[in-house]
């Protein structure tokens, strides 16, 4: 703290005296600065390069720094012909955006879609890619399906109902999940979804220009009997669900639903993108196999992240099929990206075989179970009326319904004014939502702030 001081210090010096000079006026040396502000030459060395960085101050090997040239800012374009040529603009962009910003300075947040920093295994994964960096082999071009090591990972994670060249590795599971309904749908097509469903692939599907179809889910997933008369209605051949912990709802598809959902797929010939990303997220208990696990017809397009359960900067997941299905998505990611760089999977690699892993698995149930109770346990005391019936084994979210008539839009930004950012259900709908809801993220505070959370949201609501 004190050392961003007093690097403060010196920035407003510097940048006192470049309004005042002249382009090209040599400025303090680092021994005139230090010695000025009683600081380290780093601190010196530190608050130059953010002027540089700023174009305010230029540097001169072997003569020092200097008052940069004004720049000029050039007459502001006109760009009102790109509405014509681009047209009209498709939808979700911007509910996308507002899922990844930043919660303002001074928040708490409940809302986002990964780990807090406390959570990620940032020094394992530093350790891992400091190995991978120095080997000159991980900056070579390896296989574009990806390492076949890693590739077998994925596999063998499965249970056995996928192998290694069924699999290929994507920089995360977006990116996976965009270049699915790329290949194995055509513009016009109808693509089924889970109701509610994940944002990401809402927008994903209007990006692809797909027709989106949304099938109702309750504690128990997604209902069969309406999968089955949705695919006889619509035609799809393509139906996109999160068997496990699914976001926003947290429900888990109930063993005595995975057979007929099975089935209903099979009887329309069509594809299930099984999206698991939450599975190592679970809480409560031991998480039940995948559909990939027992798919012996290649009805299973399988999607898994390691982004969710580690870090926002570890964008590695695994897409994988069988039959030409998985020929097509292959050739997908082949012409989206070439490959992964190669030191980032040998930095996973390196990560997933080492003991961190299963540690990180282990510590990372319990923080996520204490924040989970905390939050839960915070809406007991404050909004009773809101704690979900049904409490989520596992994922990173709370989907809580709000009294009848409350407009969740409306909720949020009060919210954000009481300092506690959540997220409104409505963007998570296909279509009109049932019931207004708020997502509710427990696994980007710590849980001793779980109460002051839900009091600023009570304020919100006017509790």
């Amino acid at each position: 703290m004190n050392n961003g001081s007093a690097t403060d210090r010196v920035v407003h010096h510097l940048r006192t005296l470049v309004r005042a000079a002249a382009p090209g006026t040599r400025l303090p040396s680092v021994r005139e600065l230090t010695a000025h502000h009683h600081a380290s030459p780093v601190t010196v060395a530190e608050a130059t390069r953010r002027l540089v960085a700023e174009g305010l101050v230029e540097t001169r090997s072997g003569r020092g720094a200097f008052v940069a040239a004004r720049r000029v800012e050039p007459p502001r374009p006109d760009l009102s012909w790109q509405t014509v040529a681009l047209g009209s603009r498709r939808s979700g962009g911007e509910e996308m955006q507002a899922l990844l910003a930043l919660p303002p300075a001074g928040a708490i947040p409940l809302t986002g879609g990964y780990l807090d920093a406390e959570l990620q295994p940032v020094a394992a994964l530093g350790a891992a890619l400091a190995r991978a960096a120095r080997q000159p082999a991980a900056w070579q071009r390896g296989p574009v399906e990806g390492r076949t090591d890693l590739r077998a990972w994925f596999a063998r994670e499965t249970g056995g109902g996928l192998r290694a060249e069924d699999v290929v590795i994507c920089p995360g599971g977006q990116a996976a999940l965009a270049s699915t309904l790329r290949a194995l749908t055509e513009p016009g097509e109808t693509l089924l979804v889970e109701s509610p469903t994940y944002l990401g692939a809402l927008a994903t599907a209007h990006a692809a220009g797909l027709r989106v179809v949304p099938v109702p889910a309750d504690a128990d997933g997604v209902r069969p009997d309406q999968l089955a008369a949705a695919f006889a209605r619509t035609g799809a051949r393509l139906f996109y669900c999160q068997p496990l912990h699914a976001n926003p709802h947290g429900a888990t598809l109930s063993p005595a639903r995975r057979a007929e959902v099975a089935t209903a797929i099979r009887e329309a010939g069509a594809f299930v993108v099984e999206d698991d990303y939450a599975r190592d997220l679970t809480i409560d208990g031991e998480a039940p196999p995948p559909l990939a696990a027992d798919d012996p017809d290649g009805h299973v397009v399988y999607l898994r992240s390691l982004t969710k359960p580690a870090a926002p900067g570890l964008r590695i997941a695994a897409l994988a099929a069988r039959g030409p299905a998985g020929e097509r998505l292959r050739a997908a990611r082949l012409l989206d990206d070439f490959f992964v760089a190669g030191p980032l999977q040998q930095a996973t690699l390196e990560f997933l075989a080492a003991p961190a892993w299963d540690r990180h698995r282990r510590t990372l149930r319990k923080e996520l179970r204490a924040r989970r109770d905390a939050l839960l346990a915070a809406l007991d005391r404050h909004l009773p009326a809101l704690t979900p019936p049904d409490v989520p084994r596992g994922g990173l979210h709370l989907w809580v319904r709000l009294p009848d008539g409350a407009d969740d839009v409306a909720v949020t930004t009060r919210a954000a004014a009481e300092g506690v950012t959540v997220f409104p259900g409505r963007p998570w709908y296909a279509a009109e939502p049932p019931a207004p809801h708020l997502r509710l993220t427990y696994a980007a505070a710590r849980p001793e702030v779980m109460d002051e959370a839900v009091r600023r949201l009570a304020v919100a609501l006017g509790r």
